[in-house]
Parts: structure tokens; C-alpha cells; sequence
């Protein structure tokens, strides 16, 4: 019998139900339903110490982030749009990633990276997705074709009957479907 794949989320704010955080379980619930064992690490998970490359010693917490991405096949980032760009808290999480650098896969090689963008309006969605885009291709990952940009003035999670609601659980199953399409294809060429 085959390991399932195993699907990393990161993101959401330190406000417990955040926008975003709800649409990273919705997609890793997806993710999870395509038979995929998911780890989500959001909120409170993610208010780490400040990357500091020169402490060698890493928290309880710091530790089983970088595990996990560590046995990730792929991770699933979703960020609020503060100001034109990812959120702090998501930003320092993955700066953890460069514990990864000697690595034999090497950063986030191999893995794809679905993106997650909620915003109050659409003016800084593009460029938040597209500078999610630019970390991860400095990672050495594989951003996903398809990326989710929700703007929460349009869309309600509190009536998932509305169009907008139903808009949006689409954009973030879709996210999930093509991070596992990709980790089952690197798999099967591994």
C-alpha cells in the first residue's frame, strides 16, 4: 500500500476564523478528501520567534514546522493581503524554510505551493499572489497554475449558500486539486 500523500498548509492571522485561515482547512479539507493526509499549522501555530539564521536551537514549535514541510509533498500557503504583500507572521514562517537549505530536497524542491490570497478589496490581491509566487520560485518550488484570490467584501464564508461563497470554496478546492495533481506526478517520477 502506497503512503498518502502528505499536504502542509500554512497561513491565516492571530485572529482565530480569519478569512484566510478559513480558506487554507477549506483546502486542505479538499486536499485530504482526494486522500491526502494534511497538517495545517495557522494562527497561533505560526507566531514563531523572528527568523534568526545564527540561533541553531529551534522550539518545539519551530521544530515540527520545519519537520513537517520537511516530509511535505506540498504545502498550501494562505495569506491575508497586508499592504500590498504576504502577512508578517506568514512571511517569518517561511523564512524557517532555510533550515532546509542542506537539505537533499533542497528548500521546497519538488513540492508544489498552492496560494491563498484574501483581501478587504482587489487592489493588492496580484501583486500579494505574485510576490507568494517569487518566494516560492526562490525556494525552488513549484507555485501551482491556479491561485486563489478572494476579495472578503464580495465574499462570505457565513452564508456558503451565496454565489460568492460557492465562487470561493471552488477557487480553494481548486488550489488543493493542483498541489496533489503535482505531488502525485513528482511521486510517480521519483
Amino acid at each position: 500500500m502506497t503512503k498518502p500523500l502528505f499536504i502542509v498548509g500554512l497561513g491565516g492571522t492571530l485572529r482565530d476564523g480569519s478569512s484566510s485561515e478559513h480558506a487554507l482547512k477549506i483546502s486542505l479539507d479538499h486536499a485530504a478528501s482526494l486522500g491526502c493526509e494534511t497538517q495545517l499549522f495557522a494562527g497561533t501555530d505560526l507566531n514563531l520567534a523572528l527568523y534568526d539564521p545564527r540561533r541553531t536551537e529551534r522550539s518545539p514549535a519551530e521544530a515540527a514546522l520545519v519537520a513537517a514541510l520537511r516530509r511535505a509533498d506540498g504545502v498550501i500557503w494562505s495569506t491575508p493581503s497586508y499592504h500590498g504583500s504576504i502577512s508578517g507572521l506568514l512571511k517569518n514562517a517561511i523564512d524557517f524554510i532555510e533550515d532546509m537549505n542542506q537539505d537533499e530536497r533542497v528548500y521546497l524542491s519538488g513540492r508544489a505551493v498552492g496560494c491563498i490570497v484574501c483581501a478587504y478589496g482587489s487592489q493588492a490581491m496580484g501583486t500579494t499572489l505574485s510576490s507568494m509566487r517569487d518566494i516560492i520560485h526562490s525556494l525552488r518550488g513549484w507555485p501551482t497554475p491556479f491561485g486563489a484570490a478572494l476579495n472578503v467584501l464580495q465574499t462570505s464564508f457565513q452564508d456558503p449558500t451565496s454565489d460568492s461563497a460557492q465562487e470561493a470554496l471552488q477557487a480553494c478546492q481548486t488550489v488543493a486539486a493542483e498541489v496533489v495533481q503535482f505531488a502525485k506526478a513528482w511521486r510517480t517520477q521519483a
